[in-house]
């Protein structure tokens, strides 16, 4: 990653890396030709280096997801882009009956690489069908391997790491980061710095250097780190309540290991994500860290979710629907209060 880049940038970057590393590569999607590149320019100029590989399709989601998945088995790796995460839903029995079970239900093992980019989240004033996050929608479903994109975690790496899986993947993208700087070199701001857990560089830790330990640990991926960093930063400097925040890039299925070390050193555990409650991403991990380290942890995890309510258009309204950084501030301030 280079250092100022956007995240856009490092998107349209990676997809240009990965379209250049392999001709097998496909790019499809709603307007994603030159001069436009996609509603969030993350396709730009690419159409135009690459005019063999890099197709505009027809308003139909669940068209375009077939197709993709027809390319896979003919020994494509094809990367959708959705324009909007929220017409997922269009493509859902595609998904559901034609790609994931196509991994295995065959009487023996197909590889089906294939990535479908969803553009998530609010915080745009975009209304209630164009800014929704679809995650828990897609929990559970066999061969189906979830990611979300951050500002830690590099777009060409990823991107290489979904393909070579040989299984469909889901990478959530929230609109929010697209215009945010990239994170690299361990350093994120003045206060904060961070490293990875993992070798496959897939958990971000955010930690302040003044930290003698922290008491919080907050779990929170893509958009929502950067309202947890908010959070956690205004906490560490009224209250000297330290919190550290980690990124996972996989949500689905999430490999809990690098995380313990963390997660059994504090006081409390936050779970962040913009979806209303109820059969959750973090209900699901919730589960494993108590699976993990039930009789060690000592205090229930709190889970922080936007109010249950549709999305409103008018962005003052929006704000105090979807999660914002005051919201995990005053629920943490709230949680180590009554400790």
């Amino acid at each position: 990653m280079s250092k100022g880049e956007r995240v856009v940038e490092n998107l349209n970057r990676g997809l240009h890396d990965v379209l250049v590393s392999d001709p097998r590569t496909v790019l499809i999607g709603e307007d994603l030709l030159d001069p436009y590149g996609g509603a969030f320019k993350a396709s730009k100029g690419l159409s135009s280096k690459f005019p063999d590989r890099v197709l505009t399709t027809p308003l139909s989601e669940g068209a375009i997801v077939g197709l993709a998945c027809g390319l896979a088995f003919c020994g494509d790796r094809p990367i959708v882009e959705i324009m909007f995460g929220d017409f997922m839903a269009l493509a859902f029995d595609q998904v559901l009956n034609m790609a994931s079970k196509s991994v295995t239900m065959y009487g023996r093992r197909v590889s089906l690489p294939m990535v479908i980019r969803c553009p998530t989240g609010g915080n745009r004033a975009y209304g209630p069908t164009h800014s929704q996050s679809l995650q828990k929608h897609f929990i559970g479903i066999p061969n189906l391997h979830l990611f979300e994109l951050s500002a830690f975690h590099d777009s060409g790496r990823l991107l290489t790491q979904l393909l070579g899986l040989d299984h469909p993947c889901v990478l959530f993208e929230d609109k929010t980061l697209y215009g945010q700087r990239v994170h690299s070199g361990g350093e994120v701001d003045d206060l904060f710095s961070f490293e990875f857990l993992d070798s496959d560089a897939g958990i971000a830790r955010v930690f302040s250097k003044d930290f003698t330990g922290a008491s919080c640990v907050i779990i929170a991926p893509g958009g929502l780190a950067q309202r947890s960093l908010i959070a956690a930063r205004r906490l560490f400097i009224d209250h000297e309540i330290e919190c550290e925040v980690l990124v996972p890039s996989r949500l689905y299925p999430l490999d809990l290991a690098p995380m313990l070390s963390s997660l059994r050193s504090v006081e409390q555990v936050f779970l962040v994500e913009e979806s209303v409650a109820g059969g959750t991403w973090g209900a699901d991990v919730a589960q494993k860290i108590y699976e993990a380290l039930w009789g060690e942890l000592k205090n229930p995890i709190r889970s922080i979710h936007s109010r249950d309510s549709i999305i409103p258009s008018a962005a003052h309204l929006e704000k105090d629907v979807i999660v914002q950084a005051d919201d995990i501030y005053e629920t943490i301030m709230t949680a180590v209060l009554h400790a």
